[in-house]
């Protein structure tokens, strides 16, 4: 809680007390800048507080050019500037100086060795308020205006700029609820159709349905032409989860687009062909966790418990085939609801990406989730809230 009067005025205001807010709050307020941070919730940083679990992978080990390049060619581009200035490196820094000590984890995850959200977002607070930026809750905007006029539930305020740090659509539990698009539409923004990424995906089949709770660590998860991760994935009650379906998941907002999974990577297919066909049980051929294994050859009609010398070799290819190149029917993902992050928003050509400067309006800044850039899970996104929201800092 932040409780007190509005201020009439601020040098700068910032809408949205996330991680790019936060941060940028306190970059600005220790350049002098007499900051007044807006967050509708009852507390700051909701978003961090839920994140991993609770437990909050702050940002990734990954530098340079393999940093930019898991946020694709445009928002890698777009980025650059920012995350040289504050990349992973930093920001570990950053949190330790405030009292949060970081660990790599795997698949080059950096936590908070508390494993507490809590502690990420309480040091973002911390930073700003001891830089002297004033920061109220339970304000939420009402309407942005030119000039600029920022009108709250709790009164107006007056400011020659404003950093708009709302976040997107996904999780609108945590109070993003898509409420910055129109703003900044009205301010003459484009606005690419926000979808919901890093988010599961929906399979109606029965036997996968069967499968809840089993993970496969290291499956190879693609979409041709589009996306192609390494990561675990996850069977759920309703159909698909884990990083590999919810990194791939965006595409299947934005058109018809066609599942891939390779169960086995490491496993070369002649390798499985020819254990498949020597098996005694046919099942136990499988290096995968015994349901899933049984819930494969049921689900191309082999018997689990068959030897491969008894079985058709068109069932031992179709069973090959669907532990190498399984394409489940995916009827769609389950929406913002449980989405991680947004896919679209503000058009990144309208953007300076070394200020976060609006190219449209000037004196308007714009960091974070609200913009057209996203990363895959693991840290990728705070990490460019972050970079954004301190680029706008040093900026406004």
């Amino acid at each position: 809680m932040c409780p007190g009067p509005l201020p009439e005025s601020a040098d700068v205001v910032i809408l949205g007390a996330g991680a790019a807010g936060l941060w940028a709050a306190g970059t600005a307020a220790a350049r002098g800048k007499k900051v007044l941070l807006l967050e509708k919730n009852p507390r700051v940083g909701v978003k961090i507080l839920a994140s991993g679990g609770t437990h909050c992978n702050v940002t990734t080990t990954l530098e340079g050019r393999a940093l930019q390049e898991a946020y694709g060619r445009d928002g890698g581009r777009f980025l650059a500037p920012s995350l040289r200035r504050l990349g992973p490196h930093d920001v570990r820094h950053e949190l330790e100086t405030l009292g949060v000590p970081t660990e790599e984890g795997e698949w080059e995850k950096v936590w908070p060795k508390s494993r507490k959200a809590s502690d990420v977002a309480h040091a973002l607070l911390r930073r700003a308020l001891d830089a002297g930026a004033t920061v109220r809750t339970d304000a939420a905007v009402l309407d942005l205006r030119p000039g600029f006029l920022v009108r709250t539930a709790r009164g107006d305020v007056h400011s020659q700029k404003v950093l708009v740090t709302v976040g997107g659509k996904s999780y609108p539990k945590s109070g993003t609820t898509g409420d910055g698009y129109a703003w900044l539409e009205e301010l003459g923004h484009t606005i690419v159709r926000p979808v919901p990424a890093l988010v599961p995906l929906v399979v109606e089949l029965p036997w996968v349905r069967a499968l809840a709770g089993i993970t496969v660590p290291g499956a190879r998860v693609w979409v041709k032409k589009r996306a192609d991760r390494r990561r675990p994935l996850l069977f759920t009650h309703t159909g698909l989860s884990g990083p590999g379906a919810m990194d791939v998941s965006r595409w299947f907002e934005l058109g018809p687009a066609e599942l891939h999974v390779d169960f086995l990577p490491d496993m070369s297919e002649e390798e499985l062909r020819t254990a498949i066909a020597q098996a005694k049980r046919i099942a136990k051929a499988l290096p995968l966790p015994a349901r899933l294994a049984e819930g494969l050859c049921e689900g191309v009609g082999v018997r689990g418990d068959q030897p491969g010398t008894e079985t058709r070799k068109a069932l031992r290819h179709a069973l090959l085939m669907a532990v190498k190149r399984w394409t489940p029917p995916v009827s769609g993902t389950r929406g913002f609801d449980h989405a991680e992050v947004t896919a679209g928003g503000v058009a990144l050509p309208e953007v300076d990406p070394s200020t976060m400067e609006s190219r449209i309006v000037k004196g308007l800044f714009v960091a974070g989730e609200i913009l057209d850039v996203d990363g895959p899970i693991g840290g990728f996104n705070f990490q460019s809230a972050f970079s954004t929201g301190h680029a706008a800092g040093l900026a406004v």
